[in-house]
């Protein structure tokens, strides 16, 4: 199968299961930050990049850099909600944002649990789009599940013979 092709297929799969998972839940399992994850396993779907402990910490770390600094700050709310220029609402969810960033990227680097689409993830959790516990936990789940899906696929792909990665 053509690169281009496998990818897009590998993505979109990846993807789908998220969204399927949502509509037939009703729960937050779709998220923007997924799609850049599942990016990244199907088009280096072998490489350190692609490794299961470093997606799933990475969006953990991001999770939890989120929920701290969304508490820290005292931020109640969403960004998705306009607050008045200049108002100490909207610090603090800018201020969220910020310190969710510091601690994610310091936290992945610190651990070696680097993947980039986590920062996503954090800012998504410190802005109030999805920042209680069980929210958080929802992430972490729609990350386990996509992680185990693309081993699925690497799996199927391995036997068929066909796919990123196969001769």
């Amino acid at each position: 199968m053509d690169e281009t092709v496998g990818t897009t297929l590998h993505t979109t799969v990846l993807v789908m299961v998220a969204a399927l998972a949502a509509w037939l839940s009703g729960l937050p399992t779709l998220f923007p930050s997924l799609g850049p994850s599942a990016f990244v396993l199907a088009m280096f779907p072998r490489s350190e990049a692609s490794n299961a402990q470093r997606v799933i910490g990475g969006h953990a770390i991001g999770v939890a850099a989120g929920l701290l600094a969304y508490w820290l700050s005292g931020a109640n709310g969403s960004m998705i909600i306009t607050a008045e220029p200049g108002s100490i609402a909207g610090l603090r969810l800018a201020g969220s944002g910020v310190i969710a960033i510091a601690l994610t990227v310091g936290g992945m680097l610190t651990t070696d649990l680097r993947h980039p689409p986590a920062c996503a993830t954090t800012l998504i959790v410190a802005l109030g789009l999805l920042s209680t516990p069980l929210e958080g936990a929802l992430i972490l789940a729609a990350v386990v599940v996509m992680v185990a899906a693309h081993r699925l696929l690497l799996w199927t792909e391995r036997i068929g013979g066909v796919g990123p990665g196969t001769s």
